[in-house]
């Protein structure tokens, strides 16, 4: 059995951290491909450093690739730089070490390999293969509005709210930073923070007592009321000093940030990230369908936590296998094997197709996705965190 009572943490990163700065550039090229063809193919990595950027991968389609002559079609290499440094001016990096105007940009995407393509291609009776083999797991949990874990949801809130502040005019603040909320659970509550920390780049000169007093009101502001108390250890830039970040002060690469993405480790994860990678690669699309399940299981009252995972074979269609678990936490007559049996059908059986056109995952709707987590965050109008809608409450509910 469970404990029901401990100490849990989670951490969280800006927009700003080197390796959030990959994964908005990666997710960029994603979006400005799929913009042009929404069935491409990409598989775009991005190493960041002192005034420097790369992009390596595999990518394919209508007006981006030109196949027959292994060459890019005219214009979309100038369009890619333009999008990547644009990306990087909206994070907000003008600095004399990474400045979004002057970086070096290399590009080496090739064409996708065709021994790839020919197992994720549909082809005669052959349905839409998976990109690759893996593992994904999906998670919620109602101990929070959003149904994440608290420790991630909180830590994700902190930073949000002050990008949100440093993009407001708070010039004092820079692009990157770390938080890290740990939380007392009572019987499987979150009751209280028993320690915040929080690191932030800043301006030359401040001291550290300078940024507490700017950073501080701002944190208090999005915790719940009486989360914190006088026992709370606080500990912001405990370095004392943090001028030098982002890719100037460390290298960023993609993928890197996958437990800061999902569920900050309140949850399995199998390994594979999300950001650069088009829907085909369920190491992105099926992961975002098992939270898309296992949310609206909790949604429908059926659990208080639940956790769901899909496996695949590349080149396949059909996953290879369904667990679910509802830690003990099912409620009435629901049974992990009763899900098992019947919620895929609700997604068109989880192939690699059916998820991509239920989740409507062939729009340009990634980069948003690339920093403060993949889940729980609210479906906006142009389709993106369509994996976030709770619409299969009511057919969960009649399994009942």
């Amino acid at each position: 059995m469970s404990r029901s009572s401990f100490l849990f943490t989670s951490e969280s990163v800006s927009e700003g951290h080197p390796d959030k700065v990959a994964d908005r550039i990666s997710d960029t090229v994603v979006d400005l491909f799929l913009s042009r063809d929404p069935y491409a193919r990409v598989a775009c990595e991005t190493l960041t450093t002192t005034n420097l950027v790369v992009l390596a991968g595999e990518i394919r389609g209508e007006g981006i690739w030109n196949a027959l002559q292994d060459s890019w079609e005219p214009g979309i290499e100038a369009e890619i730089e333009a999008a990547v440094r644009a990306a990087v001016k909206d994070i907000g990096y003008e600095q004399s070490g990474f400045h979004w105007e002057t970086f070096e940009f290399i590009n080496r995407l090739h064409g996708q390999s065709a021994n790839i393509a020919v197992g994720v291609d549909a082809a005669g009776n052959k349905d839409e293969g998976a990109g690759d083999q893996g593992i994904m797991f999906g998670y919620a949990s109602n101990e929070t509005p959003e149904l994440m874990p608290a420790t991630l949801q909180y830590s994700h809130n902190i930073l949000k709210r002050l990008a949100e502040v440093r993009h407001g005019g708070e010039t004092r603040l820079e692009p990157d930073a770390k938080s890290q909320v740990t939380i007392q659970y009572e019987d499987g509550v979150p009751v209280r923070a028993t320690s915040i920390v929080l690191s932030t780049q800043h301006a030359k000169g401040l001291s550290q007592a300078e940024v507490a007093a700017i950073v501080k009101p701002h944190i208090l502001d999005v915790l719940p009321a009486g989360f914190t108390d006088e026992n709370t250890v606080w500990h912001i830039n405990p370095t004392g000093i943090f001028e030098i970040g982002g890719p100037d002060g460390d290298s960023g690469l993609t993928g890197r940030k996958i437990i800061v993405d999902t569920y900050g480790g309140a949850a399995p994860h199998g390994g594979g990230a999300f950001s650069g990678k088009d829907p085909t690669k369920v190491d992105r699309s099926a992961a975002y369908a098992c939270r898309y399940l296992a949310k609206n299981i909790v949604a429908a009252g059926l659990a208080d936590r639940c956790t769901i995972q899909i496996s695949y074979a590349i080149g396949v269609a059909k996953p290879q296998s369904i667990h679910v678990d509802l830690h003990g936490t099912g409620k009435g007559a629901i049974t992990e094997a009763v899900l098992e049996a019947n919620i895929l059908g609700l997604i068109g059986g989880a192939t690699p197709r059916a998820i991509r056109e239920h989740l409507g995952l062939n729009k340009p709707i990634y980069a948003r996705t690339a920093a403060y987590g993949h889940f729980g965050r609210a479906p906006d109008a142009e389709g993106g965190f369509s994996w976030e809608k709770t619409d299969l409450v009511d057919q969960l509910k009649a399994l009942v």
